[in-house]
């Protein structure tokens, strides 16, 4: 019996330790099996087994399971903040915090992005808008850019005949 208990823990722990990275459900399972291993642990009871170990592992189970319950419900009903759909960031439209060479970063609906320029070297304070969003990174497409590279002949400003190529 005793190992069965083992076993219903370690799995409401473990399960507890990968809710914190794949999110709710996880948690759920654990609330679950957490649960079940607190029957168990009553069946021993009632079964004649009276150990302190027994009783302290229940309430130590019974804190745990509700605790990744309580988790995992908050998880699985909550909203978005103020309850507001967030539009997606494509075709958002920002500004180049630092430049893009073709890397950098870019303020986008009042938060700081990793960004990549897709059309030319895009200077700090160019305008911006987002093409794709790729996880935490977006691709982006300056208003006004400047060739990447040395394959550049001369540079889109004029009056400077060494930049002109001359």
């Amino acid at each position: 019996m005793w190992v069965v208990a083992g076993v219903l823990l370690g799995m409401v722990i473990l399960s507890s330790l990968v809710g914190l990275h794949t999110g709710p459900h996880a948690h759920l399972f654990a609330g679950i099996v957490g649960v079940a291993a607190a029957l168990w642990f009553v069946l021993m009871a009632l079964d004649g087994r009276s150990a302190p170990v027994l009783w302290g592992l229940l309430g130590a189970d019974l804190v745990i399971a509700l605790g990744v319950g309580y988790t995992a419900w908050k998880g699985l009903t909550s909203s978005p903040p103020d309850g507001r759909h967030v539009p997606p960031l494509e075709s958002a439209e920002g500004v180049a915090v630092s430049d893009l060479a073709p890397d950098g970063i870019v303020q986008v609906r009042g938060e700081q992005w990793s960004a990549a320029s897709v059309n030319g070297l895009v200077r700090e304070g160019t305008r911006v808008q987002v093409l794709r969003a790729r996880g935490v990174r977006l691709d982006v497409w300056g208003e006004e850019v400047e060739a990447l590279g040395p394959e550049r002949p001369f540079s889109l400003r004029w009056g400077h005949d060494e930049e002109l190529g001359a």
